[in-house]
């Protein structure tokens, strides 16, 4: 990936140490290409495990690679059940896992909003939350391309967030203080996004 996609891509990258950090660790990308995935698994040093919509297991071989490289598939459209399980299990273990807290490919240079998923996941399991910004990849490769344009791309990855903290009386962290937590993530998502599309900007 470091010797075709990103040199392709001219990718430039900032923080990329935040990202080798003991885990278990919730890898919280943009979603705007499908090349999104794949420029961040590979940005640091240690494997990650990933989330991938379940079509695209449909295709034997396809996913037999897809599963080979640590993804495993989820229904879109809804709460999965059995992929917040299986997501809870890789981070109990004190791994790395990509999860898209928008929930979906998203447009243009705004997050709209993370699903209450993620910070279920970070309290759940103690996982510390790692923003990145993904910026280039929309021009790259937008929705029904089959290859991507040469153009310009950036990562930028932000500091963890630790996980939101349980009130000792209730043992359980609240809907109100995980919305909370959402609305923080969603504005330091929004700030590593905003430096890597200034990144791209600069002649």
């Amino acid at each position: 990936m470091h010797l075709t996609l990103y040199p392709y891509l001219r990718v430039q990258r900032r923080g990329t140490e935040h990202l080798d950090v003991d885990g278990p660790v919730i890898v919280a990308p943009v979603h705007r290409s499908n090349l999104d995935a794949p420029l961040v698994s590979v940005a640091g040093r240690m494997p990650m495990r990933f989330l991938a919509k379940q079509s695209l297991f449909d295709n034997r071989a396809f996913g037999g690679f897809l599963a080979a490289v640590g993804a495993f598939p989820v229904r879109r459209g809804g709460v999965d059940r059995e992929a917040l399980r299986v997501a809870a299990e890789i981070l109990a273990a004190g791994e790395k896992l990509l999860v898209f807290p928008e929930g979906w490919r998203g447009s243009g240079p705004k997050v709209q909003g993370v699903f209450a998923g993620v910070s279920w996941l970070a309290f759940k399991t103690g996982a510390v939350v790692v923003p990145v910004g993904v910026a280039g990849t929309e021009a790259a490769m937008p929705p029904g391309a089959r290859f991507p344009r040469r153009v310009r791309a950036a990562v930028v990855v932000g500091p963890p967030i630790a996980p939101p903290a349980a009130p000792a009386t209730a043992g359980r962290a609240s809907r109100v203080e995980r919305s909370r937590y959402s609305e923080m993530l969603t504005a330091r998502l929004q700030a590593v996004f905003d430096e890597a599309q200034a990144l791209i900007a600069d002649p």
